[in-house]
């Protein structure tokens, strides 16, 4: 049917619809074996190689990301998707999403030429590894000339891509197809009008005690109760593994195999704990994924948007809910006596839900949380359209913190190097974590239209109630369906004010407003 040519593509040699369909089948199965070297690469990087190691890692990583390039752009692609695209009425309803799906990435990555598609890769190993360096050293100079690469990059990249829009509109689309600053400039207006107010009331409440957070909580311990969450939340691991990175994160080679990664703070419990469900409802996505999308160009979840919506909604609205500490809290009090043996459930509730402006995205308040992906937004904007220069950024940074959160930033570390997005040359991805978070309370509503009180159902025991819902509703879809129309599909049209509603609710109750 088909044979690897020697510029490393498919020669099509077929008469029928079924022999070009063996051979896209072909494409994507290689395709992903590849990508599945390139993930544990990365993978390795993060959490196990040596810190020093990024050089050699840096040829292997320059080598496969031209493997990929030519396998993707090799020209007698095109004559396969024009056949494909010819005969679309003969396909199944997934081969034909299969269709789109390539030619978008075909379109795409033949408008980047193949010598700087392989550096940029090659740049971001090394990006990631002298970011990690810089934060602990607070020493945002030497990561400075990176992320200068990375957004001159990502500038050419939106032009390559979608040259009649805005470049960051382009990026935007990258990771929520259809998504605009127009449409993100009102989200977040629409958001700012509530929780600048209920931040300022908040602040002339009676304060939480989170004191008891704060004690030395043993990492060999954390890594037990991590343990345990995993299995509260219904990841098997003969499929789902736990390492160690700076920055926590989820990887997925197929919905047989996806890790995930936090990182512990012996005088910060909440920390670990809240990225373990955080990352771990990622993975429940990915695992959840119908088994007829693996190694396919329809595999894994289908947006950043949607994506963040399943582990802000495990994170939050389920693993901050009293409900779900009092579910495992037994198991804390038994691996932490000292520190938490005379704290109630509902003071560890309170504390793990204290509003306060602060200085970390991933250890923020549900409240104020987006206040720091707004702060992103900005920057990521000015830096994209040249307003900002890249050694202008912690003096922008700092400004932004001081206007939207009241804070003051002390350094970098805690300031502008605290993420690894930008490392890995994600830029256009932060506006995803707010969106997703707005996504929740949507779902809560009409999931609990089905299943009745969600709250009820965890003091039972029984979120695999709640991820069997989401998984019929969402995560077996893998990427078939475009991320608008599948949640209108569950949710119907999106609506911010489910989002404000819940946090006014939620954060009135807990200070009694």
């Amino acid at each position: 049917m088909f044979f690897i040519s020697k510029k490393g593509g498919i020669f099509m040699n077929y008469e029928t619809v079924n022999q070009a369909l063996d051979a896209m089948h072909h494409l994507e199965e290689t395709a992903a074996a590849y990508e599945h070297v390139m993930g544990v690469t990365y993978l390795d990087a993060a959490s196990a190689a040596p810190k020093g190691s990024y050089e050699g890692r840096g040829k292997t990583i320059g080598v496969m990301s031209q493997i990929i390039y030519d396998l993707i752009a090799n020209p007698e692609n095109e004559e396969l998707l024009s056949y494909l695209e010819e005969n679309i009425s003969e396909l199944s309803a997934i081969d034909r999403r299969k269709v789109e799906a390539l030619r978008k990435e075909y379109d795409q990555i033949n408008k980047i030429p193949a010598e700087e598609y392989a550096a940029y890769e090659v740049l971001l190993n090394e990006a990631q590894a002298v970011w990690e360096q810089a934060k602990n050293n607070n020493d945002f100079a030497s990561f400075a000339p990176y992320l200068e690469k990375i957004v001159a990059f990502n500038r050419k990249k939106a032009a390559y891509f979608h040259p009649e829009m805005q470049p960051y509109d382009a990026l935007l689309n990258e990771y929520e197809e259809g998504l605009t600053m127009q449409t993100l400039d009102a989200f977040f207006a629409q958001l700012r009008e509530v929780i600048v107010p209920l931040v300022a009331k908040i602040g002339q409440a009676a304060p939480v005690d989170d004191s008891f957070l704060k004690q030395n909580y043993p990492i060999d311990k954390q890594r037990l109760f991590s343990d345990y969450l995993m299995e509260v939340m219904g990841l098997d691991r003969n499929y789902c593994a736990i390492a160690e990175s700076e920055h926590p994160f989820t990887i997925n080679f197929n919905n047989k195999d996806v890790r995930i990664t936090t990182h512990y703070h012996e005088d910060m419990v909440a920390s670990s704990m809240y990225s373990v469900i955080h990352e771990g409802g990622h993975a429940l996505y990915e695992l959840g994924c119908g088994d007829e999308y693996n190694y396919s160009f329809l595999s894994g979840g289908v947006s950043m948007g949607i994506h963040e919506s399943q582990s802000r909604f495990y994170e939050n609205i389920i693993g901050r809910s009293l409900s779900f500490v009092k579910l495992i809290y037994p198991k804390l009090q038994e691996l932490f006596p000292e520190q938490l043996g005379s704290v109630t459930a509902e003071q560890f509730y309170r504390a793990v839900n204290k509003a306060e402006p602060s200085l970390i995205r991933t250890e923020a308040d549900d409240l104020t949380y987006t206040l720091h992906v707004m702060v992103r937004y900005e920057i990521e904007k000015q830096l994209i359209d040249g307003t900002l220069c890249v050694e202008n950024v912690p003096a922008e940074w700092n400004r932004l913190y001081k206007e939207y959160l009241g804070v003051d930033v002390p350094n970098d570390t805690l300031g502008c190097l605290q993420d690894s997005h930008w490392s890995g040359g994600t830029i256009g991805y932060f506006p995803s974590y707010a969106l997703g978070s707005a996504y929740g309370p949507q779902l809560l509503a009409v999931m609990e239209q089905e299943v009745g009180s969600v709250d009820k159902l965890i003091e039972e025991g029984n979120l695999s109630i709640v991820t069997r819902w989401l998984k019929e509703k969402i995560h077996r879809h893998a990427s078939f369906h475009k991320p608008g129309y599948l949640f209108e599909m569950v949710c119907g049209k999106f609506d911010a004010a489910y989002y404000t509603d819940y946090l006014v609710k939620k954060y009135t109750d807990l200070y009694n407003l």
